[in-house]
């Protein structure tokens, strides 16, 4: 069963294609990683799933099935309703992302309302604190008092995450949810999300460049490229058995407990363009022959969960 499925899904901005032809699906309970360096498509695609788009952003092309639902022919006031119930997104920054003018329990009761019609305050500040206990916070009527800038950063991220949690969804789309936090703050994060899917059953995306994250959080992983995921496969697949070029580059990037000095990938990724001819990783890839700058890669299936968008794959 298929609680999330993206079908040839390609989005542009001002007419320049950002994400291209995109498939992919996601099961109840699953943690799916999405990487790939900065420009690379990550945070477009989420706001696409979410429908969330600027005002010169617009899909082409494709489907983004919830359920029976293509959310592609939702209303706006169709999406709302959607939003923050079954499907909710946790943003880079969840400080900046928070209202600072209201307390943190108020936001709390704000996103209750919104959904579930009126309510006395007392009752929704109480499911709060019960959601806070669940999640193991400490102090969480202190909490639900203060103000965002009162907390640090990685509380506010754990803040977000539970606040997320209020109308138990069924998806979490989490945009680089750990990229300012400490690496002790990150793994007490890591640690809330698992505690989500456990208590909850809830599936999950993330979108992140830290490998790390993706070791210790995800089961399935999408590498993306240049808008396009040129690598699909199981966390154990793409981490200890990469076969797409730009997947093993950006593993061979990660520094080694050894001490060597890791690989860095030449060059910078390709720009946006309308046209597009060959594989957009083709100019940085060690690996390239003739053909690859004019013929765009297709899919090569390794095995029933495993695929990469490079004829040359299956070469060791």
């Amino acid at each position: 069963m298929k609680l999330l499925n993206v079908d040839s899904l390609s989005v542009s901005y001002s007419n320049i294609p950002t994400v291209k032809d995109v498939s992919f699906s996601i099961r109840p309970g699953e943690i799916v990683g999405l990487v790939g360096e900065s420009g690379c498509g990550k945070s477009t695609l989420l706001r696409a799933l979410m429908m969330l788009m600027e005002e010169n952003c617009q899909i082409d092309k494709g489907s983004i099935f919830f359920e029976e639902t293509d959310l592609t022919k939702l209303s706006e006031k169709e999406l709302r309703l959607l939003r923050g119930k079954d499907i909710v997104m946790i943003f880079q920054n969840a400080a900046l992302a928070s209202n600072p003018l209201h307390k943190i329990g108020h936001q709390f009761y704000e996103t209750i309302t919104s959904h579930s019609g009126k309510i006395p305050k007392k009752e929704c500040y109480a499911k709060a604190e019960e959601i806070l206990q669940k999640l193991k916070f400490k102090e969480p009527k202190r909490i639900l008092n203060s103000y965002p800038f009162e907390l640090s950063g990685g509380m506010n991220q754990r803040v977000a995450l539970a606040l997320a949690m209020l109308m138990n969804p069924k998806l979490i789309l989490a945009d680089e949810p750990t990229s300012a936090l400490d690496v002790t703050v990150q793994a007490q994060v890591i640690k809330q999300m698992r505690q989500l899917r456990e208590i909850y059953h809830t599936a999950m995306l993330v979108v992140t460049h830290n490998m790390g994250v993706v070791a210790q959080l995800c089961d399935t992983v999408g590498v993306l490229y240049a808008g396009r995921i040129v690598e699909w496969g199981s966390v154990e697949d793409i981490l200890e058995h990469p076969k797409h070029p730009y997947t093993q580059a950006l593993i061979s990037s990660i520094p080694e407990m050894n001490g060597e000095d890791p690989t860095g990938i030449p060059g910078a990724p390709k720009e946006f363009t309308k046209e597009e001819t060959g594989c957009a990783f083709a100019p940085r890839c060690t690996k390239a022959k003739e053909n690859c700058v004019c013929t765009v890669p297709e899919k090569v299936v390794l095995s029933d969960e495993h695929w990469a968008l490079c004829p040359y794959c299956r070469e060791e």
